[in-house]
This record gives structure tokens, sequence and C-alpha cells, in this order.
């Protein structure tokens, strides 16, 4: 038998295409569709577009976080550990916990990719990615 949780219920979650909590960052935006706050820090659910020629957030890795992209629309290119990877519409990637990773838009067009960020607290650093892209610009391909 499972011990009762502490947390309250879960509330299902319903948005309308473009709906959730939208960040700019010149060619590049994200919107979140579920945050830790929602999730009770289980995940975060984002949507990420790429305008065509868009180099990208920088090659990092999150030392306790998984993440998986879905592309849902155009063609983008994901970077996994040092190898890039031509990622067209419904290529789906895991990126474990410690792998260096990125994903960019060197097509002519725009790409839309899904992001799960296991687990939550992903959208806590959103504020300082925005502010760092309004001071520099583009990311660096």
């Amino acid at each position: 038998m499972t011990a009762p949780s502490r947390l309250p219920p879960k509330a299902p979650i319903v948005l309308p295409p473009e709906g959730g909590r939208g960040y700019a960052m010149g060619r590049l935006s994200a919107r979140f569709k579920a945050d830790e706050a929602e999730t009770h820090a289980g995940y975060s659910v984002s949507e990420w577009l790429l305008e065509p020629g868009q180099p990208g957030v920088g090659a990092h890795s999150h030392d306790a976080n998984d993440e998986i992209f879905y592309v849902l629309e155009g063609e983008a290119e994901i970077l996994v550990g040092d190898t890039w990877h031509a990622s067209p519409r419904d290529t789906f990637v895991r990126v474990p916990a410690g792998v260096t990773h990125d994903f960019r838009n060197r097509s002519n067009a725009r790409a839309r990719i899904l992001n799960v960020f296991i687990p939550g607290g992903f959208e806590r650093q959103m504020p300082a990615i925005v502010e760092w892209f309004a001071a520099n610009g583009e990311a660096e391909a």
C-alpha cells in the first residue's frame, strides 16, 4: 500500500495553441506548458521555437537532469556529446544527465522542438537566460 501524499493533487492542464508562459530571446523563444509548481517538481515541459539560422543556446549539460527533445516542426540539429544529429520532424532524442547537448536550426524554415526536463525546475533559470540574451544577443554557433 502506498503512503498518502502530503502534496496537493495535481490539476489537469489544458492549454490552447500558443498557451503557456512565454520567454522571448530574439529569434529564439520558449513557451512553458507545465513546470515544477504544476508537476510537484517531477518535470517541466516547454516548446522552443528557433527561427531560420538560429545557432542555439550553447553546448551545456545538467548534472542531475535528463532531457527529452521531440522535433514538432521543421528540421533542427541536436548535439549529443560531441556529435550533431540532423533532426527532422518527429525525431526523438533523450539526453541523460551529464551529457553535453545543444540544439540549433541551420535550415531556411522555422523549427519547433518540444522539451521535457526531468526532474522539473528548469523554468527557474529562464529569467536569467532571457537577461543574458538581451545583453549578449544571439547565442554563438
